[in-house]
């Protein structure tokens, strides 16, 4: 038991090394690991994970007379919670097979219509034999969602995206790890993030479109939209951005403390590190996924600590906490799934985003050209804010209003989700009950009414 005690330290300890969003003395004192290093010790650890799971379900199944001994039970909660620890997690499916839409119950299809090294474009095609539903699926408006680029896979929008499909036709961007990325595809930097949003709503037509941005990509989106317009082409109809850093100076958090104390020398020695074998994107340089999740888990360390000590009571509980247990694995399922991203785009995100504050100072260019928000005319803008939002401050995503002062005051709205965090503007309870109505509201006051929908390139 002691073993085993000290195995869950180790885990624990080498999945929480030195958080990259938050200075501390620890931080600044040692580096964290190198990648190859992490990677050998997930290797090294992965037979022990697979026979913890082994260990953990003989101990705790029903028909072992063993398993009514408090000793077993606790042994075999133990031994789940390591497997738990140790085990590696890699990107879930959608798992989006069906939804509701106008009373009726209709299949769901993902649907891949662009496939670009770093960015796959997904379609949620939803399916009736009913011919009036169909026709009705076909008449609701079209919603771009896009997605972080920020640690999580793009499935963290899981339930974004099912409560969007009761009432639009929904796609999203799915960014690629770039652990995955041969070497000669090139670097992505975040000016490359902007022309990719701009490719894609070009693709799908931005005069039916409405764009719904979260959190990291309000930035490049609005950077996007703002460039479309200056070019004199056509902008999407509505565009809502939530919990974003478009103005990171306003209410700064630990997040935009730590970009803003730490200069790009320091980030590139401590934060970048080479693709180990034998991944794709063997050698290019990255800001890994296990850093960001590092960063994700010690903004709040007791939280995740008293989960997990929740996860190893319901194990010893039984089948009467199954229901806990199973809500707590499908949560970090995805919360511990994690990506890589292109070093040149982390290192210019941070600078240009946190440290320059280059939109809302307006001196941020891309790829030559001067970024102008004021150029937006007939794009409606949304601003959606959490209360208690630790990641982006309250009045940062709001400045896109300011930005953006060609916009007609008909065209604009505000929202602070009252008593929400940065995840619940738009996962869970209060996205679906609160939030998502007014987003609902928003993008159907601003569809055209009449005008026939675009046909897909």
């Amino acid at each position: 038991m002691a073993l085993l005690i000290g195995q869950i330290c180790y885990i624990a300890l080498h999945n929480t090394v030195r958080p990259p969003i938050l200075s501390t003395a620890a931080q600044l004192l040692s580096p964290p690991m190198p990648y190859h290093l992490h990677e050998l010790q997930r290797r090294l650890l992965a037979p022990l994970a697979a026979g913890a799971k082994v260990s953990s379900r003989a101990l705790l199944h029903p028909l072992n007379p063993l398993s009514r001994l408090p000793q077993v039970r606790a042994l075999g909660a133990s031994q789940a919670l390591f497997h738990r620890l140790a085990k590696r997690y890699t990107k879930q499916p959608w798992r989006i097979d069906t939804t509701t839409a106008h009373g009726a119950t209709v299949s769901v299809a993902e649907e891949v219509l662009v496939d670009e090294p770093f960015c796959r474009l997904i379609r949620f095609t939803r399916r009736t034999d009913d011919a009036a539903i169909a026709h009705r699926l076909e008449q609701d408006p079209r919603v771009f969602v896009c997605a972080p680029l920020s640690g999580h896979h793009s499935t963290l929008l899981r339930d974004t995206i099912q409560t969007l499909l009761q009432d639009h036709d929904v796609y999203v961007t799915d960014w690629v790890d770039a652990r995955d990325v041969p070497v000669a595809e090139g670097v992505f930097r975040l000016d490359d993030y902007v022309h990719t949003i701009m490719r894609l709503i070009r693709h799908l037509g931005a005069r039916s479109l409405h764009i719904v941005s979260v959190c990291q990509p309000t930035v490049p989106v609005l950077g996007a939209v703002a460039l479309l317009a200056q070019a004199g082409e056509a902008t999407p109809r509505s565009l809502t951005l939530m919990g974003g850093p478009i103005d990171a100076r306003k209410s700064p958090t630990e997040v935009n403390a730590f970009a803003a104390d730490h200069p790009h020398d320091w980030l590139e020695k401590h934060m970048i590190h080479a693709v180990p074998g034998p991944y794709a994107g063997k050698g290019r340089k990255v800001y890994p996924g296990y850093l960001q999740l590092t960063a994700f888990v010690m903004m709040n360390p007791k939280s995740h600590f008293k989960a997990y000590m929740n996860y190893w009571v319901d194990s010893i509980k039984g089948e009467s906490a199954a229901e806990a247990r199973k809500t707590h694995e499908r949560f970090y399922d995805e919360y511990n799934a994690v990506l890589d991203m292109d070093a040149a785009y982390y290192l210019d995100t941070v600078r240009v985003v946190f440290q320059e504050f280059a939109l809302a100072a307006g001196t941020w260019d891309v790829r030559g050209v001067r970024v102008r928000p004021s150029a937006i005319t007939e794009t409606a803008i949304f601003t959606v804010e959490g209360e208690r939002d630790d990641i982006s401050g309250l009045g940062q995503t709001e400045a896109a209003h300011d930005l953006c002062s060609s916009v007609p005051d008909e065209k604009r709205k505000r929202l602070v989700a009252a008593g929400a965090g940065h995840y619940g503007i738009f996962s869970g309870r209060r996205w679906r009950e609160s939030v998502y109505p007014q987003v609902r509201d928003f993008i159907r006051e601003n569809e055209q009414k009449g005008a026939p929908a675009e046909l897909l390139a």
